[in-house]
């Protein structure tokens, strides 16, 4: 599918995400996005398809006409791309199989140019620093807090990466000021609980933005997928790297993105709005010293109990007790023990993950019922006396942005 990205006209975010990447359907005679599963592309004429792949192999562009083949690309993923891409304001997206293959596709664009440190600010989530500290890629990485960026770059420096608000902590940074700390680097954006509903890194200076499309993007917790959104420089070689390793996305996962971007808007907000009602009482109970929520706003909270953090997991019955974020439903994990549990100890310590940690990622449920059920499970947590700290970062007045 061509991608239209650049001649659309200014739209809102809530109505770009149910027109983009579906613009072309009406002269189609469509109105659902069709889905797309073949593997491979009959062509007769065999001298045009060598001249198509030999384009891509030197350039890294779509090839015109259909796909030779679906590790090339894929229309209905297409679709999904060039949507993402409208949403958070850049040339083009790339797609893949989960978050994590689209972060390792990233960084091996730039090992591939010979630039195999990166600078990096924890905490990130665990699987994505365990990447990038295990050398696994043979990368060598540099931790610093976002004052230390400048410093902390070198000659062979390739990337540096953020996540903001931060998994699990919900921590926050400028990135205007830091974009400005990297100089000519790209700076990586790990924008997955934001979403561009609340914040769109490409316009503070971020040259690339990483979702784990599994969460908010698919938003019903029943697709893996991942998705870089960023410049057309740089998506052609991330489309070489997914071509060569083969981490690309399904097409019935980027058909399922693509439904869910139509709602991504409507969602983000309201659960939003239900995930700062939480975090107040959360603030208020004597059972918690302390809650974590963005000024940014979204549907992520965090808090540490003054008790047996497993008791409330496992004394929870409406929310559901699991790893992952961003679906219709309520979900809380300990990352200490699950999605962190791979980082070392004394890292996580670091990072502000502590053994009384949990967070939540709130869903579209009644507010009411989710306080029920956390009240209830926090009465499962035996405490000692309050030891309260100081009031959290969202009492200050905001409102989640509305783009």
């Amino acid at each position: 599918m061509e991608n239209t990205q650049t001649a659309a006209p200014f739209r809102s975010l809530a109505t770009e995400a149910v027109h983009a990447g579906r613009e072309d359907l009406a002269a189609l005679g469509l109105h659902a996005a069709p889905l797309d599963l073949s593997t491979t592309y009959p062509a007769h004429d065999t001298r045009a398809e060598a001249a198509r792949i030999d384009e891509f192999a030197a350039t890294g562009a779509r090839v015109d006409g259909p796909p030779v083949y679906g590790r090339l690309d894929n229309p209905t993923v297409a679709r999904f791309e060039d949507a993402l891409a409208r949403l958070e304001g850049t040339e083009a997206a790339v797609a893949f199989a989960s978050g994590m293959a689209a972060l390792t596709a990233t960084v091996l664009v730039r090992v591939a140019a010979g630039l195999r440190h990166v600078v990096a600010v924890r905490p990130l989530y665990g699987c994505s620093d365990h990447l990038l500290q295990g050398g696994l890629l043979g990368t060598e990485v540099t931790w610093t807090d976002p004052a230390g960026i400048t410093d902390a770059i070198r000659p062979d420096t390739g990337l540096v990466m953020v996540e903001t608000p931060a998994n699990p902590t919900l921590a926050e940074v400028d990135l205007a000021a830091l974009a400005h700390s990297c100089g000519s680097v790209p700076l990586l954006v790990d924008n997955t609980f934001a979403t561009p509903v609340l914040q769109r890194p490409h316009e503070h200076g971020a040259r690339l933005v990483l979702h784990s499309a599994t969460k908010f993007l698919g938003g019903h917790g029943d697709v893996l997928g991942g998705i870089v959104a960023c410049d057309e420089e740089f998506a052609r070689r991330l489309r070489q790297v997914r071509f060569a390793t083969g981490g690309v996305l399904h097409p019935l996962a980027g058909y399922l993105l693509l439904r869910g971007l139509a709602t991504l808007p409507v969602r983000v907000r309201a659960q939003s709005q239900t995930a700062a009602e939480l975090a107040r009482r959360l603030a208020d109970d004597p059972r918690v010293s302390r809650v974590h929520y963005p000024r940014l706003g979204g549907a992520m909270v965090a808090f540490e109990v003054e008790g047996d953090p497993h008791a409330v997991t496992a004394g929870v019955r409406l929310i559901t007790p699991a790893v992952s974020l961003g679906s219709v439903d309520t979900l809380i994990q300990h990352p200490a023990s699950i999605s962190h549990r791979i980082v070392p100890e004394e890292d996580r310590r670091s990072g502000g993950i502590g053994e009384k940690l949990l967070r939540m990622s709130v869903g579209l449920e009644d507010v009411e019922d989710l306080w029920h059920d956390l009240d209830r499970a926090l009465a499962f947590s035996p405490a000692g006396p309050p030891v309260r700290t100081q009031r959290p970062e969202w009492e200050r007045k905001h409102q989640p942005a509305a783009r």
